[in-house]
């Protein structure tokens, strides 16, 4: 592996951006959509280099109030009053309207504004990259990666796309310089990026906002494959539409049980709730591999993790160890309550490929147990883009709740409205309720198996709900 000469002040020194700008020492970095969180990682990592880290929200959150307990400072109007004048940095996230207050003043002034990817490109130009992309799937395998080269004494530097129940944290630091790093497709963010190893695990139409149709999500991702350095490596789910498009000379394939994949899992059980299997990688057997994480994809995602860590030349014994230890994700299939009544799961599944791992997950665990799902609809477009995809996979619950559309930055789109995929389904047992009649209608019904789904603010009503079925 071709190790990267740390400085003395941190693991990175590069410039930021294209060479024309120095971040003095505890420099004022100053963060619009703090509590996305990408956003919040990063946030992290510059407060943990002793930067001057503050920024805005719309809301508090849990994430924004763990920034806020950390010592960062963080408001939630938008107001120019309220910024930091002597910032040298402003970083953004493009779910941020360009018409923000805050942003308009940065940039009329001329400060340094720059998104999220450049400030990961930045961090990154300089360490051995392992970067992780997919439509779905990314979160998790970018954790479980992470976890295992921590976890198992390799050291690296993790930036996460969810909070790592391990740690309670989607940011770590290392004295080793190795990155691992969730290469998200929104907004074309992963194109910054320059892999030494790659994962892509799906490539599915989404964020039709952006890119308008399935073939440009897909012409992305194979950009993407062409940033990996020379001599690094790509390892991509087995069966993706355009494989036979990827051009790296060191790639191989990963399955959840597809023989045919260069890397799979073998002698599935389910055991106590938990999964033992082992797992093939270029003709090499790991046995008995434990993973108590729910989720028939998760063993998949698991594989695709250990891939990489046999890339790199960790043994078998502690690769086991470690993903024996790891508690998942939070919001990744999340046990939010688990006793003899009742069981509350909590997924940020907001795709119908997700959808439909995340019910097929379930299944797998509980068999014909009456699933009752809870879903609220992320985005005007995506919604309107996938309807019937949604249909499809919620109808393989049993009973189906609808919460409304989640628009996030988006405006109003006429006649899209979660009745739209309501519609569609199959299921008969389905209806849309709104967010303040859910818990009551938690308390009246008192369901055994209940998910709860979604990318929005429907995390807000987990607690609520979870106290409903405990009290």
């Amino acid at each position: 592996m071709n190790e990267v000469t740390i400085n003395n002040n941190g693991f990175i020194s590069p410039p930021l951006g294209a060479g024309d700008f120095e971040l003095a020492a505890g420099a004022a970095v100053y963060f619009i959509g703090i509590g996305g969180i990408g956003m919040s990682a990063l946030a992290r990592y510059f407060h943990s280099k002793n930067y001057k880290v503050s920024g805005y929200d719309k809301t508090p959150t849990p994430l924004t109030q763990a920034l806020a307990a950390s010592g960062i400072s963080i408001h939630y109007e938008e107001n120019i009053s309220l910024i930091p004048k002597d910032a040298q940095v402003v970083v953004y996230t493009p779910a941020v309207p360009a018409e923000h207050a805050e942003l308009v003043y940065y940039r009329e002034h001329n400060y340094k504004v720059v998104k999220r990817s450049d400030i990961l490109q930045w961090i990154t130009e300089n360490s051995f990259n392992i970067c992780i992309a997919g439509t779905h799937g990314k979160t998790t395998t970018t954790t479980i990666t992470a976890h295992i080269l921590r976890h198992s004494g390799y050291g690296c530097n993790a930036f996460l796309g969810g909070i790592a129940a391990n740690y309670d944290t989607n940011f770590w630091s290392s004295d080793r310089n190795v990155v691992v790093v969730e290469a998200d497709e929104y907004d074309r963010s992963f194109l910054k990026l320059r892999p030494d190893i790659a994962v892509i695990t799906a490539m599915d139409a989404d964020h039709l906002d952006i890119y308008g149709t399935a073939e440009a999500v897909e012409d992305a991702f194979l950009q993407f494959s062409g940033k990996i350095k020379e001599g690094g490596c790509l390892i991509s789910k087995h069966g993706l539409k355009r494989d036979a498009d990827f051009s790296v000379p060191n790639h191989f394939t990963y399955s959840f049980g597809d023989a045919h994949a260069v890397a799979y899992a073998t002698d599935i059980k389910v055991e106590n709730g938990a999964y033992r299997f082992d797992v093939v990688v270029k003709g090499a057997t790991i046995t008995d591999v434990v993973l108590h994480m729910g989720g028939l994809h998760n063993i998949e995602n698991a594989v695709a993790a250990i891939s990489v860590a046999k890339q790199l030349g960790i043994e078998d014994e502690k690769i086991k160890a470690a993903i024996a230890n790891f508690k998942g994700v939070k919001r990744r299939f999340e046990y939010v309550v688990k006793n003899e009544q009742h069981v509350l799961i909590d997924d940020y599944a907001h795709h119908p490929e997700e959808l439909r791992a995340l019910i097929s997950g379930v299944r797998s665990l509980f068999g014909n147990e009456k699933l009752t799902l809870v879903f609220q609809p992320h985005l005007y477009s995506r919604t309107n883009d996938l309807a019937d995809a949604f249909a499809t996979s919620l109808s393989m619950a049993d009973e189906v709740i609808l919460l409304p559309i989640y628009p996030a930055r988006e405006l109003l789109i006429p006649g899209v409205t979660s009745e739209m995929i309501l519609e569609k389904m199959t299921l008969e047992n389905k209806q849309v309720l709104g967010m303040d009649a859910l818990v009551d209608w938690v308390a009246d019904k008192r369901p055994s198996l209940l998910v709860m789904a979604g990318a929005g603010n429907i995390d807000t009503l987990v607690v609520p709900v979870k106290e409903t079925l405990e009290n």
